[in-house]
């Protein structure tokens, strides 16, 4: 069994529905209860500042209802609606909570309903860890060079500069580049794409070494790189995203 422990808060103005909600949290061993609270508004101002998984979230409450609330929470929190009104299910499935609950429920319901909600977070949870995978395998690339096969750390990669059918790989402290036997595009593939870019039909970049950006043109150790048409949308779109706006 999984051992993810799921953050949640219960949200009810009915202290009785409250109270028992909060019994099912406590006897879930994957369950972990950080508050309860009486009103939507209440809860907004928790999550706030604590952020949470998962929500057991009555529908009809005064000043702001269930199903607004749920329309305001981030998309990784997620939502079993608690109601004694069954005419509200439709509406608790179009904003994708992943249960609905109608009262009075026993602890098997509930228990069905985390049980979905568990399996959703665990699966979240594994395409997280299987991209820091990914993305630790990529640390470094091994590349042909004068019948050596040559392992090249990724973070000491300034630049890839293609010479038609041949590669130059730029490094730091390395003043000669590496020459290898391949295509860019084939490379670009191999690549993780957070941190290095195709910014010209005959260079790809590394993010993390760019030092100034001044207009059109890249400047990476000295050395201007321009940022040809095809492909400056998404150059501008990776620097708008690493931007402070002031």
């Amino acid at each position: 069994m999984s051992t993810l422990k799921i953050s949640c808060v219960a949200v009810d103005d009915e202290p009785m529905a409250l109270n028992l909600v909060e019994s099912y949290i406590e006897k879930t061993p994957f369950l972990e209860l950080k508050t309860k609270c009486s009103s939507a508004i209440e809860a907004m101002q928790f999550i706030k500042e604590h952020p949470v998984d998962l929500l057991f979230l009555d529908i009809q409450m005064p000043d702001l209802t269930g199903i607004e609330f749920s329309k305001m929470l981030p998309d990784n929190t997620r939502v079993i609606f608690t109601t004694a009104f069954d005419h509200y299910a439709l509406e608790g499935f179009k904003v994708d909570a992943i249960d609905y609950l109608l009262k009075p429920f026993d602890y098997a319901e509930f228990l069905a309903a985390v049980n979905k909600a568990q399996k959703w977070f665990n699966l979240v949870k594994g395409k997280s860890n299987e991209a820091q995978i990914i993305s630790k395998e990529k640390e470094f690339l091994f590349v042909k060079s004068e019948y050596k096969q040559l392992r090249i750390k990724l973070d000491d990669v300034l630049y890839f500069e293609g010479l038609k059918d041949y590669i130059k790989i730029w490094l730091k402290d390395n003043p000669k580049p590496i020459l290898t036997l391949m295509s860019l595009k084939s490379l670009e593939e191999e690549l993780p794409s957070t941190q290095f870019m195709r910014v010209h039909r005959s260079f790809i970049v590394s993010l993390n070494n760019i030092d100034v950006i001044e207009r059109s043109q890249i400047i990476i150790n000295k050395q201007r790189i321009t940022v040809s048409e095809q492909y400056k949308p998404k150059f501008l779109e990776f620097i708008n995203n690493n931007s402070l706006n002031l």
